[in-house]
């Protein structure tokens, strides 16, 4: 687990990316801030427990589906966890 105060977005980015290039086999690389994370990820509602279990597990904050279900790019998906941990 990180220190989480003050967590610039860059190292929310790097974190978040190594592990969901670990979880879903998918290169870092497509993981672009404009990309659809759902469409990148080929998430189905068990990937998107994952994906939530990921987030909670690596930056010790709590979020809903609800919450995920409205993120559509990479960027907004950095910017919500960088809200919540920097919060």
């Amino acid at each position: 687990m990180y220190n989480f105060f003050s967590m610039q977005k860059q190292e929310v980015i790097s974190i978040i990316n190594g592990a969901l290039e670990d979880e879903f086999e998918i290169s870092k690389d497509k993981f672009l801030p404009e990309a659809n994370v759902k469409s990148v990820l080929s998430l189905d509602s068990l990937d998107m427990v994952d994906l939530i279990v990921i987030i909670e597990t690596n930056f010790g904050v709590k979020f809903s589906k609800e919450e995920l279900i409205k993120v559509t790019s990479f960027d907004s998906l950095y910017d919500l966890i960088s809200t919540k941990v920097n919060a």
